[in-house]
């Protein structure tokens, strides 16, 4: 399983307006060259982000984006939920109908606690906990573009 670049793309989006938290928007334009992400990109990622509360925008020659709260109350499985609409191994996890064998299949049961594991884990990590990690890691170029995306 691989998440797509919407998730991958849209926690690092995450983990800059947490960074900048409580210290005023950040535009679309820095966070583009701080993550070396395109600002269309970025632009498709803000507007479910926005639509689901966890961003708002602040209009003007300071303005921006900034997180709606703290990031202490943002997982990354609340993050992967809006930008992927869930993550699973099986499509009949979600729509059982899809398959006349999941009442008998003998793998069903893996791939669901496969996905409770990995939800698990993802709404175990808040953003404030990643910048952290980050931050730690990484010292001063921790929010500095990369290559692995």
């Amino acid at each position: 399983m691989k998440l797509s670049t919407k998730s991958r793309y849209g926690t690092r989006l995450m983990a800059e307006l947490a960074n900048h938290y409580k210290k005023g928007p950040v535009s679309v334009g820095e966070i583009s060259r701080r993550q070396d992400i395109s600002v269309k990109y970025l632009e498709q990622l803000i507007i479910p982000l926005k639509k689901a509360g966890l961003i708002k925008s602040t209009r003007g020659p300071k303005g921006g984006y900034s997180l709606t709260k703290s990031p202490d109350e943002i997982t990354i499985g609340e993050i992967v939920e809006i930008l992927e609409g869930g993550v699973e191994f099986s499509k009949c996890l979600r729509d059982p109908g899809r398959c006349e064998r999941t009442k008998s299949c003998a793998t069903r049961r893996v791939w669901e606690e496969a996905t409770e594991a990995v939800y698990e884990k993802l709404n175990s990590v808040t953003l404030s906990a990643l910048v952290k990690d980050i931050m730690h890691a990484q010292g001063e170029e921790a929010f500095l573009p990369s290559r692995c995306s």
